[in-house]
């Protein structure tokens, strides 16, 4: 489809694409996924192989538990956490260039946190960032924007509320001046964007699917759990004018994201829970559609209305991750399973390219750069693949503790986050 473009999210990463500046871009990690929001970086020369004793220029321990990714600007690498028991939340700056802790910042307390899942952590959704502030959320129990310089709070909002049943996952975007995030969860469902600059609501849209899950005394069956989601949206060009790509569950959803109006949805009620970042190319939106009955979904975002049955242009059942986000080089689709199959499908047509196991567990997503795909285990094994037809490992890593969170990528070095610590990994000159 003519005229579907990738909109970086974000005012920083807009501006550098507009004038051209491409080199800078290049070197910051500003949302979750990166600079295009789809995993992948320009960047070159980064490691191959590394260790706990080869290639790492810092290692530095975070308190709490948290699977958020780190976002990094300039000099500086941003991540959340939390309590074990989500009684506190914090923000954490550290310097890019040394691993030290500029600032720890005690947002919230919390007196009666959610439950969450014990797989889950109550700080996992992941900052963005752009010059002069980072936005960070926890979902329900709080957001805030923060001066990176100062690390004083501009503004917080705590009334955005849903139960998230299994703990908060979703990441926020930023567009133009608009702060925008999911509240999937198992008592409402909603999408919101705030003014950047006051936390002010500017829309909020509540999801129109129907569910399909009453019981017979009326109510949600299992509390509600079919209801959530956990994915970060996206935002894509189509024909020239920006919509929001939003995966809720049992449904995608297409919005203008500056009003919040609906323009269209594709219904999947054979799937729930949804934690992915969609991917876009070839005039297609590419998305896995969640839990359960999990499928890969092609689709084209140009519709108006429901229109599951006209705009899905492929759909694969086999293999599809449920919540590690997906990769996309040129005609190439990348996915790793939750189980630790990697397989690749032709981006035109969802038809398998090569399919191989590469480790056990994983949730983080991977990230590509410079023809190579690194995947990040749950065990701490990084697997390093090229980015090409033919199915070929290049290195194998290991880190302590494993990973929950996803990577991020700054000029030529690695900064990987495990259960315990954050690391700066890069090539030792």
């Amino acid at each position: 489809m003519k005229g579907l473009a990738l909109f970086i999210c974000g005012a920083f990463a807009a501006l550098v694409i507009l004038h051209g500046a491409a080199v800078r871009v290049h070197a910051q990690w500003p949302q979750f996924r990166g600079p295009d929001g789809m995993g992948t970086s320009r960047s070159g020369d980064l490691p191959l192989t590394w260790n706990e004793g080869k290639n790492v220029r810092w290692k530095t321990a975070i308190h709490g538990r948290a699977w958020s990714s780190p976002v990094v600007l300039d000099n500086q690498v941003w991540v959340t956490t939390a309590t074990d028991d989500g009684g506190d939340l914090f923000a954490v700056a550290l310097d890019r260039d040394t691993g030290k802790i500029l600032h720890d910042l005690k947002l919230f307390h919390v007196a009666h946190p959610q439950d969450a899942h014990p797989f889950n952590s109550y700080a996992s959704p992941t900052p963005v960032i752009e010059p002069g502030r980072v936005y960070v959320t926890f979902g329900s129990p709080g957001t805030a924007a923060i001066e990176t310089a100062t690390a004083k709070v501009v503004w917080e909002r705590r009334d955005l509320e849903c139960n998230h049943f299994r703990g908060a996952g979703s990441s926020p975007i930023l567009f133009r001046d608009l702060l925008i995030m999911h509240f999937d969860g198992s008592d409402r469902q909603y999408v919101v964007a705030l003014d950047k600059k006051t936390g002010r609501t500017v829309w909020r849209t509540d999801r129109s699917v129907d569910f399909q899950d009453l019981g017979p005394d009326g109510k949600p069956r299992a509390d509600g759990d079919f209801r959530k989601a956990f994915a970060t949206p996206h935002v894509v060009m189509v024909g020239g004018e920006p919509v929001l790509v939003s995966l809720g569950s049992k449904a995608a959803y297409g919005y203008d994201p500056l009003t919040g109006k609906e323009l269209w949805r594709i219904e999947e009620p054979s799937s729930f829970s949804s934690s992915t970042r969609p991917v876009t190319g070839h005039g297609l939106v590419f998305y896995p559609t969640g839990f359960n009955t999990g499928q890969l979904l092609a689709v084209r975002p140009d519709g108006r209305g429901d229109v599951t049955r006209t705009h899905v242009v492929w759909r694969v059942t086999r293999g599809v991750p449920q919540k590690p986000s997906l990769l996309l080089m040129d005609d190439l689709l990348f996915m790793i399973g939750d189980s630790g199959i990697a397989t690749c499908l032709e981006a035109k047509t969802g038809e398998l390219v090569w399919k191989a196991r590469v480790g056990e567990t994983y949730s983080a997503s991977p990230v590509s750069a410079d023809g190579r795909i690194y995947f990040f285990s749950e065990d701490g094994k990084t697997t390093v693949i090229q980015a090409r037809r033919e199915f070929k490992v290049l290195a194998e890593n290991h880190l302590d503790e494993g990973f929950m969170a996803s990577p991020a990528i700054a000029g030529r070095a690695m900064f990987l986050r495990t259960r315990t610590h954050l690391y700066r990994i890069e090539e030792r000159g």
